[in-house]
């Protein structure tokens, strides 16, 4: 008995020597891949968003007044008729002897005029047509409408609305110079621009 018990010993310590030298596997974990790995998805009941208060009208501003700041008054516009005709801001233009042709001093003249027309719009003009103290008085008025109506139809050719010019011829009767040679003609030989209204 004592043997058979001794030989169950023995074959037990085999079994467990055997096992106990049996290799071992390692022991693998893995982790998941991320991307591949799918996570359940959660339901999550959305809470409903509280509404925005209605808008509120803001206060009124309170707007400066900026006080109102006028140009300066062009002194030009507010001088009186006599005034501007004698300030000569509208020059006369001057004729040869016997002759309602503009020349070229004559045209550079009218053609100032007429800017200075254009900057103030709202004059009215009297063309006058002069003449010297020769020849009969037939012939100088003759004479000086012409002269008058040369210069206005240059005007008018330079932009000046017929409708703001009227024209009269005055012949011998009104000299600038009272005298009685060349010198005194050639300054009475002449379209005269009188402002009548502004």
């Amino acid at each position: 008995m004592y043997r058979q018990t001794l030989h169950i010993v023995i074959a037990t310590l085999l079994v467990v020597s055997a096992a106990a030298c049996k290799p071992r596997q390692p022991k693998v974990t893995t982790t998941p891949d991320p991307a591949t790995t799918t996570k359940p998805v959660e339901t999550v009941r959305a809470e409903p968003k509280p509404l925005p208060p209605p808008p509120t009208t803001p206060p009124p501003v309170k707007v400066e007044e900026a006080p109102v700041v006028r140009p300066p008054e062009d002194a030009v516009a507010s001088s009186a008729l006599d005034d501007l005709n004698r300030s000569g801001l509208l020059k006369p233009a001057f004729f040869p002897v016997d002759s309602h042709e503009l020349d070229d001093q004559g045209r550079m003249i009218v053609s100032a005029n007429a800017e200075v027309l254009k900057k103030y719009a709202t004059w009215m003009i009297t063309v006058e047509g002069h003449a010297d103290e020769r020849g009969t008085a037939e012939y100088n008025l003759a004479l000086g409408d012409k002269r008058a109506n040369a210069a206005k139809t240059y005007l008018v050719s330079l932009g000046v609305s017929p409708d703001r010019l009227k024209v009269i011829s005055y012949g011998k009767e009104f000299p600038f110079d009272p005298g009685h040679d060349e010198s005194a003609w050639s300054k009475n030989r002449r379209a005269h621009f009188v402002i009548t209204a502004k």
